[in-house]
């Protein structure tokens, strides 16, 4: 058995989603992703990035996970049981600000869902990092929320369940420290490949709009 901390959603979607086999969408040393009734659900190592559907182990390694599957609630790879022990703060911290409407967006969401390469295409990072810092502004955007959903077919469900989790205030470790303090931005932007640098492009952008607004 190997114990895990989950985010609050996450833990609810594998309590309430049918128990049974489950695709592996992507394997590796430090991170294994599973379609959990149609979203992406992850265990990372501790070295790799905490992304806000993943369960944490806190491990050097993840199991190879040639199999996966949900009993009662728990999910398992390759027959071992990932222990849920602690529930994990994923939310944006908040931001104080005077934002009355949401901010433009970046450009044009049925152009920007799914364009980029990886698990994680960087136009998605980009949105995601917008609809974040709204998020943590306290705005809601139901619009942009609206046409993204329209649109998650066109990426991976990895990054489709990345884009939900940001219309939730749900984001990386890396992300919720730089929005407390905007000096750890060098951090974001060594996340992943491109992925911290779309995020904080995407702030950004809303964070500049909003700012020559005022």
């Amino acid at each position: 058995m190997i114990p895990v901390g989950a985010p609050p959603r996450v833990q609810s979607l594998l309590r309430t989603a049918p128990d049974g086999p489950l695709p592996v969408l992507h394997r590796g040393r430090d991170a294994v992703y599973v379609d959990v009734a149609g979203s992406c659900v992850g265990v990372v190592s501790r070295r790799a990035t905490a992304v806000p559907c993943a369960l944490r182990t806190g491990t050097d390694a993840v199991p190879l996970a040639r199999t996966a599957h949900l009993d009662a609630g728990v999910l398992h790879l390759d027959d071992e049981p990932l222990a849920v022990g602690r529930v994990v703060d994923v939310s944006v911290p908040r931001l104080a600000t005077t934002w009355s409407r949401p901010a433009p967006l970046p450009g044009v969401v049925a152009e920007m869902v799914g364009r980029g390469d990886g698990l994680t295409p960087y136009d998605d990072d980009v949105l995601c990092g917008w609809l974040a810092i709204h998020r943590a502004a306290g705005v809601e955007t139901p619009e942009a929320d609206a046409a993204v959903r329209a649109h998650l077919g066109r990426t991976t469900l990895l990054s489709a369940t990345l884009l939900d989790c940001a219309m939730h205030g749900e984001v990386i470790p890396e992300f919720a420290a730089w929005v407390a303090d905007p000096s750890r931005a060098d951090a974001l932007v060594a996340v992943g490949h491109t992925s911290g640098r779309g995020l904080l492009e995407g702030a950004r952008f809303a964070l500049d709009a909003q700012e020559g607004a005022a």
